[in-house]
């Protein structure tokens, strides 16, 4: 898949990798690119094919954020002059909301390898992965308080369970920035490698160690952390006794057995497709 913001490929492993590809640009985010991405990462979690995402960019700069001449503009969607007005503005930012939403709700891991600049709606972005490396180079900034707005399409809400609240709040108020070495040791990222070339291929050779394993647990382990973050420990073993409960699977678990006693790779059927009324 090409369009205007990114390509996305998919390997006969389950690997897909989503590129930004706008360096020009400094790959910028605007309005079109939250239902394309929306749209593809739903597309891969309903197919079943895919076992992880690796989302990785281009040029100088992992993104810049929203092109400003977005908030410019005096369109409906940014319209808050009368009580309809917002009403419809709570819709919109919802729907925009849910455009990253996708990547915390997938079937399947998400890697984000960030190079140069993770600012503004890309922070809010990377904070919906599960995983995150980045470059040498690399710094994140909340940068909506410099524009005069609060962050809103995630990142207040996600960063606080990353790393430690007061760090989350003191980028949230500043818009300074963090650079890969502080976020490495408040564990805002896994790794830092020296350039962009060597991030890539940390990130893919991640994504490639966990397409290897069983999709039917990573799903479930998925599920399991992501209630976690969200309840309580007897809420969420509660929760676990009900999903393990739907996805125990003996069978897959002998691949699994049997492909580290033989140190083989097991052979795993894809997750079903997502049936749709």
């Amino acid at each position: 898949m090409n369009n205007d913001f990114f390509s996305l490929d998919t390997d006969a492993a389950g690997l897909a990798h989503l590129q930004l590809n706008r360096p020009e640009r400094l790959n910028q985010l605007e309005p079109a690119f939250f239902p394309a991405l929306r749209d593809a990462v739903r597309g891969l979690h309903d197919s079943g094919e895919a076992r992880v995402l690796v989302i990785s960019s281009t040029g100088k700069h992992f993104c810049a954020g929203m092109a400003l001449e977005t908030f410019a503009g005096d369109g409906a969607m940014l319209n808050t002059g009368t009580a309809r007005a917002r009403l419809s503005f709570q819709e919109s930012l919802r729907r925009l909301m849910d455009c990253f939403s996708v990547l915390d709700e997938a079937r399947f891991p998400v890697i984000c390898a960030i190079q140069g600049g993770c600012i503004g709606g890309a922070f809010d972005l990377a904070a919906a992965c599960d995983i995150r490396y980045a470059s040498a180079d690399a710094f994140f900034s909340v940068q909506e308080i410099n524009i005069g707005m609060a962050a809103d399409l995630g990142v207040l809400q996600r960063l606080q369970h990353i790393m430690p609240a007061g760090l989350a709040r003191e980028l949230a108020y500043t818009g300074e920035r963090l650079s890969a070495e502080r976020a490495l040791a408040v564990g805002l990222v896994n790794a830092v490698l020296p350039d962009a070339a060597s991030l890539l291929a940390h990130a893919l050779a991640m994504a490639q160690k966990i397409a290897a394993k069983s999709p039917l647990a990573m799903a479930g382990s998925k599920l399991a952390l992501n209630h976690a973050r969200d309840h309580g420990v007897a809420a969420s073993l509660q929760q676990m006794a009900l999903l393990q409960s739907a996805i125990f699977d003996t069978a897959e678990m002998g691949r699994a057995i049997a492909g580290w006693k033989h140190k083989t790779a097991a052979e795993f059927e894809p997750l079903d497709p997502v049936g749709h009324a």
